[in-house]
């Protein structure tokens, strides 16, 4: 059986290291996702070479994800394939991106069932567009902002470290304007966000705060996930502040480097209000990802 552990704040070097050679843009393959949702989800790590190896669940719900790194695919996979065997589970692998899907079905011909999920979906926009919101399906958008921009003293600001406990506190304020307490979800996402913020500087993150009358009412958090992209992990703004949301949005988008060319917002894990909100964006593609079933 493979030696998995919990992962630490130390092993982000390392982890980040491999799944720069690897280059895959879904969210999964994220240190900061990885460690900030390991209590809610069970995951461990381990390390074979140049490879990274990730468990979560237990039991039935035991779930590996694709090998990230580089050398020898093949024997990365086996391995999982023994953890499995010697855990007395079915192989799942998850996180698999229509390429990393044709790799395994060449490396195991007939081997592998595989199924979409279409609640893990990542969102993928172009930077430029989220800026310019350019167009007539983003005119709402240009509206909300300017209707922002006309009736509130606002401003911007970068997240640096030490905003750190004003975020928490305006985290909890905004929970409990949408009860947190009464959704699983949120929940859920509550403790992965509270990780986040508790470690921020040390993920070396980007942060953006928005203020009416010197008063936060948005911020948003995010990092580059690969060499054209950059991933957003958290945004949060008070729904009564009309226009609050897509100026935090427009805002935090317009200082993204300009060598990134996409912006990954995630999935929308099944939430119907959440995927409306992603769709009213209008992406330029989405990362599809599948899960692997050994036969």
């Amino acid at each position: 059986m493979t030696d998995f552990r919990k992962i630490e704040l130390t092993d982000k070097l390392w982890i980040d290291k491999l799944l720069a050679s690897s280059n895959y843009r879904g969210a999964e393959y994220c240190y900061t996702n990885l460690f900030i949702w390991d209590g809610v989800y069970n995951s461990r790590i381990a390390r074979h070479k140049d490879f990274l190896l990730f468990i979560s669940g237990d039991g039935e719900n035991t779930r590996y994800l694709y090998p990230a790194g580089s050398g020898d695919k093949r024997e990365a996979i086996e391995l999982l394939m023994q953890d499995a065997a010697d855990r007395g589970v079915k192989m799942m692998l998850i996180g698999i991106s229509p390429e990393a899907k044709d790799e395994l079905e060449s490396l195991y011909p007939g081997r592998f069932s595989f199924k979409p999920y279409r609640y893990s979906f990542d969102y993928v926009y172009e930077r430029e567009k989220l800026v310019s919101l350019s167009g007539k399906k983003l005119q709402s958008k240009r509206n909300h902002i300017n209707f922002f921009k006309s009736n509130y003293a606002w401003s911007y600001e970068e997240f640096t470290p030490g905003k750190v406990e004003e975020v928490k506190s305006f985290t909890r304020e905004w929970c409990k304007e949408v009860d947190c307490s009464k959704s699983e979800s949120l929940g859920l996402e509550s403790c992965a966000v509270k990780k986040c913020l508790e470690n921020y500087s040390s993920l070396a993150l980007m942060g953006g705060i928005l203020r009416v009358d010197g008063k936060m009412v948005a911020y948003t958090v995010g990092e580059k996930i690969n060499s054209d992209t950059f991933i957003i992990h958290i945004e949060k703004a008070f729904a009564d502040i009309r226009g609050a949301y897509p100026m935090i949005n427009r805002e935090f988008a317009e200082r993204i480097p300009d060598s990134l060319r996409y912006v990954n917002r995630e999935d929308d894990a099944g939430d119907n209000g959440l995927r409306q909100a992603k769709e009213s964006y209008y992406p330029i593609f989405m990362v599809e990802k599948f899960s692997a079933h050994l036969f």
